[in-house]
């Protein structure tokens, strides 16, 4: 092998409802790449389980964010679908990585520090270790290029510290065993197994905020559920809680150096340039000097023309879930069939008795 195939993997955890954030940060990202790339879009279940052990429903979690996938119109035949349960070499692989990481790497990631709030001592194990389960998400198929967002950069980074430390680490057993490619950490050539992932960005990624606090992410976890649209959303839902979004007495600016200091009235531009597909330049050339009673019905009729017919496929999948569960049961076993391979490599690499 002379270098590594090109390939995209990222995932969703199948935590709460899906929302306007998600899709335009990410789900509406992979639709686009999938036309260029060999893309692998996982359901991270194990992943869900770190913070929160016990679940109302679980599989129809797992479902939902498939039915998101498939509604949004990634193609489930020509790329691989599924959850990342079904591939046990996942887990495999991220004991492997537990070794490999060191423990002030994991104490450093800022994420654990967030979640895990002043009580750290009774978070959970795998919440600490969650980064390394992920660069086992990636590195199990020895994908590429992952498409991230601001707050999985740092994870991102991890990923790349732990290839790079089993390459070197095992670099003459990889030499050995035939498996590796030629590449250069730094200046040093090594004989390398895994890739050193590197993060994709498609443009800027929309930055979508709280409809009821602008200086906050949009969320599954806020309490409010007027602070976000949901992919589930009805179309009365939509125009209510744009109508009830916040805002300041203002009318909206003609330029974008307007907007500064305006946290509300930049979300909700920012929002219809993301929807409309276009900048938030265009946006205000249309809409400057009109007050909030003007963009608002406007911004609502957007998001509904965009939304109501992924809301309706992901309804008709939801209902009958027999369609989702035979895309993720193929989608599992397509994954699967890669996975093994690369899991026999690093056995074999190790040293591992098989």
């Amino acid at each position: 092998m002379n270098s590594f195939k090109p390939l995209v993997f990222s995932g969703v955890q199948p935590t709460g409802n899906l929302h306007l954030g998600n899709y335009l940060g990410a789900i509406r990202k992979f639709v686009a790449l999938q036309e260029n790339n060999d893309c692998i879009y996982c359901v991270v279940d194990l992943h869900a389980i770190t913070a929160q052990l016990v679940h109302d429903d679980l599989r129809n979690q797992i479902r939902s964010i498939a039915a998101a996938f498939i509604a949004s119109g990634i193609d489930p035949k020509k790329h691989i679908v599924f959850n990342q349960s079904a591939v046990p070499q996942h887990a495999e692989l991220a004991w492997v990585f537990n070794c490999v990481a060191r423990i002030g790497w994991m104490n450093r990631m800022t994420q654990f520090k967030d979640k895990a709030g002043k009580d750290r001592e009774n978070a959970s194990l795998g919440l600490l270790a969650y980064p390394s389960l992920m660069a086992a998400d990636i590195l199990v198929y020895r994908a590429t290029h992952v498409p991230v967002g601001d707050d999985q950069k740092q994870h991102l980074e991890l990923a790349r510290d732990i290839a790079q430390k089993f390459n070197i680490d095992f670099q003459e057993k990889i030499r050995a065993t035939g498996t590796g490619v030629d590449m250069v950490v730094g200046e040093e050539p090594i004989h390398g197994y895994f890739p050193l992932v590197e993060p994709l960005i498609e443009g800027p990624a929309p930055r979508v905020m709280s409809l009821r606090d602008g200086t906050k992410k949009m969320s599954k976890s806020d309490p409010s559920d007027l602070s976000r649209i949901n992919l589930m959303d009805d179309q009365d839902e939509i125009l209510k809680k744009i109508r009830k979004a916040k805002t300041d007495p203002e009318g909206l600016p003609s330029e974008v150096e307007g907007l500064k200091g305006r946290p509300e009235a930049e979300n909700l531009v920012g929002i219809y340039a993301a929807l409309a597909d276009k900048t938030k330049a265009d946006v205000l050339a249309e809409f400057g000097g009109q007050q909030f009673s003007v963009f608002k019905p406007a911004l609502a009729d957007l998001a509904v023309h965009v939304l109501s017919p992924i809301t309706a496929e992901m309804r008709r999948l939801m209902d009958d879930t027999t369609h989702i569960d035979a895309i993720l049961k193929d989608g599992g076993e397509r994954a699967r069939a890669r996975a093994e391979k690369v899991m026999g490599d690093v056995f074999d690499i190790i040293g591992f008795l098989r």
